[in-house]
């Protein structure tokens, strides 16, 4: 098969690239490179006669067209997105640019190359996003798939947009489609101004590790590498039409996140003096902060056989040792604009 992975080389992306190609999938990456992307994600599998890449962005529908003459995919995995909460309280134009119009782009040019193709029954167009569209949730409950959206940042309310417009492309045009809505991704290479590398990177430092409000919000986190798998697997096995929720089935609050990666961090990499939870620091919390996401997985686990693999703490022990072992990568990037600011105070 012949995937066209939009967004290929960031964080979840590259995952699915690498994934991909391991798994002897032809895969050409479509990314514009913006301050988030990294080509070195992708350093194993650059060479693979199985891998392509087209430097395009998706808000550019001739580029789009171009690409799906040249190489002609089986299947797409639209994953290009600006994803930042922060960044989206700071400037929510660019997210309203590509993640509305970008995917309005790229359903077109997936529509005209399928039709052009003769709609071959094989054709696929999966549409990656979040479970933040769906809101926030009290103490109880979980999202499913039947949850109504009630997006509360720029961010979200723009990845709900794109969900609709995916789904209005496949009610109105017969295009074929399938949708995930994914929790809190973590893992290798995670881009560092995201909690998980911030908390990592910051301790490292012995700079503040920077908690928002009372640490009270929870989240679901899922490794990055069985989101990847669960991808490819809605991707091969999922009806068209159909959209899963993928958890991790690992809720936590920040507090105790941040405090597992601090004691993961005292036992491989102790410091001189004291604990790294001694770093915590407590600062005003971002404008609209959702309190809890926890996501019900059920239909992916009984329809398509997939649940995760790796618990949290596993994961982040995984992660934590990734960072140690890696400082070039993150080091490259700290120069990037915005990372290491505190973003998303201008409400």
């Amino acid at each position: 098969m012949k995937i066209l992975v939009t967004g290929g080389a960031g964080f979840i992306g590259s995952a699915v690239v690498r994934l991909a190609v391991a798994r002897g999938h032809e895969v050409v990456n479509l990314d514009a490179l913006t301050y988030a992307a990294c080509l070195d994600n992708l350093a194993e599998v650059a060479d693979s006669p199985l891998y392509a890449f087209e430097h395009a962005d998706i808000r550019d529908r001739a580029a789009l067209d171009r690409i799906f003459a040249a190489h002609a995919p089986d299947t797409v995995m639209h994953l290009a997105a600006e994803s930042h909460v922060d960044r989206s309280i700071d400037g929510p134009g660019d997210f309203i640019e590509t993640n509305i119009t970008g995917t309005y782009n790229m359903l077109e040019a997936a529509r005209a190359y399928w039709v052009q193709a003769g709609k071959p029954e094989g054709f696929r167009f999966h549409h990656i996003s979040t479970d933040e569209v769906f809101g926030t949730l009290g103490a109880t409950g979980q999202f499913t798939e039947e949850t109504p959206y009630a997006p509360n940042s720029p961010y979200s309310a723009s990845k709900a947009s794109s969900d609709h417009l995916v789904r209005a492309w496949h009610e109105t045009y017969g295009l074929p489609v399938v949708m995930t809505n994914c929790s809190n991704n973590y893992g290798p290479y995670h881009f560092p101004e995201k909690l998980i590398p911030v908390v990592i990177l910051n301790a490292l430092a012995g700079k503040p590790i920077p908690i928002y409000g009372d640490g009270s919000n929870v989240r679901d986190w899922l490794y990055v590498e069985d989101h990847a798998d669960a991808l490819l697997t809605v991707l091969e096995k999922g009806p068209l039409g159909r959209s899963y929720n993928i958890g991790g089935e690992n809720e936590r609050s920040n507090l105790e996140l941040v405090q597992t990666i601090c004691a993961i961090l005292d036992e491989a990499h102790p410091r001189n003096e004291g604990s790294y939870a001694d770093l915590i620091t407590f600062v005003t919390d971002r404008p609209g902060h959702d309190a809890r996401y926890a996501i019900d997985p059920t239909r992916i686990r009984e329809e398509l056989g997939w649940r995760p693999s790796v618990t949290v703490e596993e994961g982040l022990e995984k992660t934590v040792r990734w960072y140690l072992d890696n400082k070039p990568w993150w080091q490259a990037l700290q120069a990037r604009k915005g990372v290491g600011e505190r973003l998303g105070v201008t409400a």
